[in-house]
């Protein structure tokens, strides 16, 4: 990956919708660059999918917070293959420091909310959690 490759995937993080020729424009090369640069950085992986991101008022009646995880010894695979499973996770990281991991939650009332507390401290491998419901948002 070069500087090119950086430049894309930046322009593409703030408008994935961007068209090849408005890209090709920016970064000063030709259509047909863009177009095979996008094919390899696909091909290879380095770009899953893409995607749209909405203002958090768009969805003000989803419950959103973030969860950080404490695992039992060795059980960090067993723990993010399960969470990666439940509809609720929105994202996973895995951190250094106290706690193991941080869970992006979302659900559609505090009941459903509760439901996904419950049902993710129960999972084999959590030893403690932490949950943090999220108020407002300043900056995506």
């Amino acid at each position: 990956m070069d500087d090119i490759d950086r430049q894309l995937l930046s322009l593409l993080r703030d408008n994935a919708r961007a068209t090849v020729a408005s890209l090709a424009k920016v970064l000063r090369v030709s259509r047909g660059t863009v177009q095979n640069r996008l094919a390899k950085l696909e091909a290879d992986g380095t770009i899953t999918g893409y995607t749209v991101r909405l203002k958090p008022q768009a969805e003000g009646h989803r419950i959103r917070a973030f969860m950080t995880v404490a695992v039992e010894g060795n059980r960090t695979a067993a723990v993010l293959t399960a969470l990666r499973g439940d509809p609720a996770v929105s994202a996973l990281h895995t951190t250094n420091g106290r706690w193991d991991m941080v869970a992006e939650l979302q659900a559609d009332s505090l009941e459903a909310f509760d439901s996904v507390l419950s049902r993710i401290r129960l999972l084999e491998g959590i030893a403690n959690t932490e949950t943090s419901l999220l108020l407002s948002t300043s900056k995506l």
